[in-house]
């Protein structure tokens, strides 16, 4: 037996977890497959004469190809789309899928579908997979602690029966509308527009780095907060924040700043400016 050989049998052992792990993170198994594929790929560039635990680098990489292609799924707001995969074994049919669907249960996708990126595969790793906070940290770019944190958001928002913010799709097109109409008048110093998206009790407060930076002093009250914005946040544009839409300023495509909003009915009644460097790389950011 060639050494190919041996690498795509201990691959194959690793498989049926792999597949599973990539179906309940992507929702789809022509996906899954495409995730399990470039895993295969890249196991077989590297080898394993530097990998001491198989099954351990095999569910990271699946995990941190799976989390790409949610971010960008999530970033185009697409669906994702069942086309014919091509790994090392057979390809998927609408049976497969169905088998799939049907050990995951439909409902557990469709509100694991609600989560941000990182949240799903927090959760689907550590509850559904056992895999320590530890070893998730570094695929999701943060610390143990925020990691647990990411998987109890999920936990809450899946015994929920959704997301816990409310955010449909009808949702998420009216908290995009009114967190870009507050861009545009605070960009422009339109303070009458800034106080009909303002609740009069809204909250506005940053970070220690925020307040320094001169950007979000501790404010409560319509007027107040719109007179401070107005003219402001030039640099920011739309973003999503752990999932949820909200704003952030980017130098050389890192986030610098970013805005998150607290939204009831039509009127914004909380922004946290967040600039730490810590508390940045603790949020999952996209530009939108």
């Amino acid at each position: 037996m060639t050494e190919d050989d041996v690498l795509a049998a201990r691959f194959e052992e690793n498989r049926p977890r792999l597949r599973a792990v990539a179906y309940r993170m992507l929702g789809s198994a022509a996906e899954a497959d495409d995730a399990v594929q470039e895993a295969w790929l890249r196991l077989h560039r590297t080898g394993t004469g530097a990998v001491d635990n198989l099954a351990a680098w095999l569910t990271t990489v699946v995990g941190r190809v799976c989390l790409d292609m949610l971010r960008s799924r999530t970033s185009r707001r697409e669906e994702p789309l069942d086309v014919a995969a091509e790994p090392p074994a057979a390809g998927t049919d609408p049976e497969d899928e169905a088998v799939l669907a049907d050990s995951v249960g439909m409902a557990l996708l469709v509100v694991l579908g609600t989560l941000a990126p990182v949240e799903r595969l927090a959760f689907v790793l550590h509850d559904l997979f056992a895999v320590s906070y530890d070893e998730i940290a570094p695929i999701v770019g943060r610390s143990p602690a925020a990691t647990r944190q990411l998987a109890s958001r999920a936990r809450r928002r899946i015994q929920a029966g959704g997301p816990s913010d409310g955010a449909t799709p009808a949702a998420d097109a009216a908290r995009r509308q009114i967190v870009d109409a507050f861009l545009a008048a605070a960009r422009g110093g339109d303070f009458t527009e800034l106080l009909t998206l303002l609740d009069p009790d809204v909250v506005l407060r940053g970070d220690a780095e925020a307040e320094r930076l001169g950007g979000a002093p501790a404010l409560r009250g319509r007027e107040g907060v719109a007179r401070f914005l107005a003219g402001r946040a030039r640099g920011a544009t739309l973003a999503l924040i752990d999932g949820v839409v909200g704003a952030a300023a980017f130098a050389d495509g890192q986030p610098r700043v970013a805005l998150r909003f607290t939204i009831d009915g039509d009127r914004i009644i909380r922004i946290e400016a967040v600039a730490g460097a810590g508390a940045l790389r603790e949020l999952d950011i996209l530009p939108l």
